[in-house]
């Protein structure tokens, strides 16, 4: 992408902040955010940044493309609040896209998840049977049915896009989310400290583990081939959380065990797994960075 005039919602969060900065230098990039979990911290100078809601009248939708990022991203805020989450998530994303329509603007990229395909230790390709079985993926299960809506009212292309488990160290935009951090950050983080990390069971669920780097990469080409429809952004490959502590532990020449706990979540996917077929085929987009480089990276930080 070169030269175009860009909005990213959630443009100061993990993802969004990441894709902003890297746009930013070939092309006039705004990132509008709440702030709710994002911070203007995260972008580099050369990113406008507008403190604003997607739910707002008269949002900066004149433009070229517009990555809506926006979200409430969790299982635990939906529940929560499961009217706000709504709100934010869906009428959040209809009013966005409709502004942009109505500013001229037909090309859209936006977030849904990976998460309403279930417990999957096989990959999971996007023609595949899913169900919402929490609000957020209702939520997200939304947005893909309203993109069809304006695809085949209006004419207007928009790429959902499935992520699969993304991740980042917290030397990369994502220190202040906290416990909504990912995962890999996190337990990182512990194990530096000497800390244990929690393992919910016995420590075999799967993630199909995905570098923040892979996804700006693939949320770029979704919008420079005007990619129309769902999908995946992933690795194809998955690993258990007791092999990520393990690797960690290896990287960092330390022997932290982690804590086993009971899982607080009535709903809960245990294994996931991409199919990255369709996304090779329409734009040859390929993950780069392996889980193994990955936690090098995250980890990279602690070791100076």
């Amino acid at each position: 992408m070169n030269g175009k005039r860009v909005l990213v919602t959630g443009g100061a969060g993990f993802i969004g902040s990441n894709l902003a900065n890297h746009l930013a230098a070939d092309n006039d990039v705004i990132a509008l955010d709440d702030l709710y979990l994002g911070t203007p911290d995260n972008l580099d100078d050369d990113v406008e940044f507008v403190d604003a809601s997607v739910l707002d009248d008269d949002l900066p939708t004149g433009v070229d493309v517009v990555f809506h990022l926006a979200a409430l991203s969790s299982y635990k805020m939906h529940e929560e609040d499961p009217t706000q989450g709504a709100r934010v998530n869906v009428e959040g994303f209809v009013n966005t896209v409709d502004q942009a329509r109505q500013d001229g603007c037909d090309t859209v990229v936006y977030a849904s998840t990976s998460s309403i395909y279930g417990d999957r230790t096989e990959p999971s390709p996007e023609d595949m049977a899913v169900e919402a079985r929490t609000g957020y993926e209702a939520s997200k299960l939304a947005r893909e049915r309203y993109a069809e809506y304006f695809h085949n009212h209006y004419g207007m292309t928009l790429a959902g896009m499935r992520f699969f488990s993304v991740y980042q160290g917290f030397g990369g935009n994502e220190e202040h989310k906290g416990e909504f951090a990912n995962t890999i950050a996190q337990f990182a983080h512990q194990i530096a400290e000497g800390e244990s990390p929690e393992l919910f069971g016995d420590g075999s669920q799967t993630r199909d583990f995905t570098h923040v780097d892979d996804i700006v990469r693939g949320l770029e080409l979704a919008a420079d081939h005007e990619l129309q429809g769902i999908y995946n952004l992933g690795t194809g490959e998955s690993y258990d959380f007791n092999t990520m502590v393990a690797m960690i532990n290896d990287v960092l020449g330390t022997d932290v065990e982690p804590v086993y706990v009971e899982n607080p979540f009535d709903i809960y996917v245990h294994d996931t797994m991409a199919d990255v077929s369709k996304m090779k085929a329409d734009t040859g987009w390929e993950p780069q960075i392996s889980f193994e480089e990955g936690v090098e990276l995250v980890c990279e930080p602690y070791l100076d």
